[in-house]
């Protein structure tokens, strides 16, 4: 029997891939790549890692912040009583000790207006309130019964029982927060005690570690946050002691109640609240006074607001020429950061750091004299 040939398949040739025995491996993933996923996740452990400490942590930069201000502020009068042979040690604890009743005569003073007042507000307050509900309803024309005034103040179901019941459950948070702010006090006067009794040591430890040319520009760059930040308080220190006697002559003239407590109220917290100092200063006689008379409390607004077009015009450029120049939209600039970094504290920072920054640029780089038009226009 015949033997049978099985079918041959073929392909042609142009179907074929020829590889060359030289041709080169499947290549591996490069080198940089595991270096680059292991930095994404440090980086991202570390911004984590930062994060939580700074929420923990940043009310003690805060405050440590405050303290190295304060620092700075007393440094001039520590230097002079360190000069006159005095340790250093010592004439720091005597200008905070100067600082501290300064407030506490200010805490005082306050607190007896603000006792005074109340009792005064409480044997005559129905006569209060029916002279204000007469001049409202007389001037305004409000529709208002004094005697239905008078009796919901007295009900003790009414609004004013309620909300005094209310907060009085608040009384164990208010002395939390009194304990607090005591502790934090306390925190800032020995950090500033340190900071300003250390001051030249601190320098020089910073100083070791930096470049001969690098350790001039950190001593001038102190030196002149020291003069700025003492020119600040100082400077500040002169118009409140100016604006309360000139208050205080206003409002004994007009016949405010307590006019030497109220003009030391508008003379402290104008000058040392930025911006909006002087409106909240204003707030408190005019309340005052108004209740009494409210033509007298006009006189009082009247003259506040007088006066502080003169001390802004007047008075204020004459002292800080001397100690602090800072022109009043940097100024107003400057508050307004601050106060959005780190709130109040920031605002009343922020003048004597901008100040600080105004003078280091001041004093680096070259100035050049201004080419007058009438030159460009002979040209």
């Amino acid at each position: 029997m015949p033997a049978r040939h099985q079918p041959v398949m073929t392909m042609p040739l142009s179907t074929l891939k020829v590889v060359p025995n030289d041709a080169p491996a499947p290549q591996s993933m490069p080198a940089w790549v595991p270096r680059a996923i292991a930095l994404l996740w440090i980086g991202f452990l570390g911004t984590f890692v930062a994060r939580a400490l700074w929420s923990r942590l940043a009310g003690f930069f805060v405050l440590l912040l405050i303290s190295l201000f304060l620092a700075l502020a007393i440094e001039p009068g520590t230097n002079r009583l360190a000069r006159r042979g005095m340790s250093r040690g010592l004439a720091t604890i005597i200008i905070l000790a100067a600082v501290a009743v300064v407030i506490a005569g200010f805490a005082t003073v306050m607190g007896a207006l603000v006792a005074d007042q109340a009792s005064q507000l409480s044997d005559n307050r129905d006569q209060y309130v029916t002279d204000v509900v007469g001049f409202l309803n007389d001037n305004f024309g409000a529709n208002l019964d004094a005697a239905e005034i008078v009796d919901s103040l007295d009900d003790p179901n009414g609004p004013v029982r309620e909300f005094l019941n209310s907060q009085a459950d608040r009384a164990v948070q208010l002395g939390v927060s009194a304990f607090s702010t005591l502790f934090q006090t306390f925190s800032i006067l020995l950090f500033t005690f340190y900071l300003a009794a250390d001051g030249p040591r601190l320098r020089r430890t910073i100083c070791r570690w930096l470049k001969p040319s690098r350790q001039r520009v950190v001593l001038d760059v102190w030196e002149l946050a020291v003069e700025k930040t003492g020119g600040y308080l100082s400077s500040r220190a002169i118009l409140a002691v100016v604006s309360s006697f000139l208050h205080w002559i206003a409002f004994q003239a007009i016949g405010t109640p307590a006019p030497i407590a109220l003009a030391i109220w508008v003379g402290v917290i104008s000058q040392f609240l930025p911006v909006i100092g002087i409106y909240v200063a204003g707030v408190l006689p005019l309340l005052l006074t108004v209740v009494e008379s409210p033509i007298k409390a006009l006189f009082v607004l009247g003259f506040i607001v007088v006066y502080q077009q003169i001390e802004n015009f007047l008075i204020a450029p004459k002292i800080t020429a001397q100690t602090m120049e800072l022109h009043a939209g940097v100024a107003f600039a400057s508050a307004i950061v601050g106060g959005a970094v780190l709130g109040p504290t920031g605002a009343i920072l922020g003048l004597p750091a901008a100040a600080v920054m105004q003078g280091f640029l001041s004093s680096v780089g070259h100035r050049y004299e201004v080419v007058d038009d009438t030159d460009l226009d002979a040209e």
